[in-house]
């Protein structure tokens, strides 16, 4: 048994859904809008906000969806999505491209814990742990 995140957004989900399939390689994103619901509420049946989104890397499932259309909700508040890097190069680019319209909380750079670590905010409101292990 695992933990796999599940991310919410208020509208951008398919955007950063996208994104997130490209930055770490994945192939199988799926989506489904909540348009796309049978017999689905007036307020929903027109919708393009995604219901639920999903892809797989390394065995690992990322799944998100929008709020529904006309509740505000609290997306990605008080908790990190922790990736992990094989080597420093490679979590550098993963970090740099999360990084873009976002806000670095750690840059990311060798600790006395991993060759590797940083944390930042996204453009869409998601906190990344990104960490390549091994000694500074």
């Amino acid at each position: 048994m695992s933990f796999d995140p599940y991310l919410h957004f208020q509208g951008t989900c398919a955007e950063a859904m996208t994104l997130y399939a490209d930055i770490f390689g994945a192939t199988d994103l799926t989506m489904m809008r909540y348009g796309d619901m049978p017999d689905a509420p007036l307020d929903q049946n027109a919708s393009d906000r995604v219901l639920h989104a999903s892809f797989t890397v390394a065995g690992r499932v990322l799944m998100a969806s929008d709020y529904p259309p006309g509740e505000d909700g609290d997306p990605q508040r008080a908790f990190s999505v922790s990736h992990t890097v094989r080597d420093v190069a490679a979590g550098q680019a993963v970090f740099d491209r999360l990084l873009q319209h976002g806000v670095a909380v750690v840059p990311y750079g060798p600790t006395f814990w991993a060759a590797g670590f940083g944390m930042m905010k996204d453009r869409f409101g998601t906190h990344w742990m990104i960490t390549t292990p091994g000694p500074p």
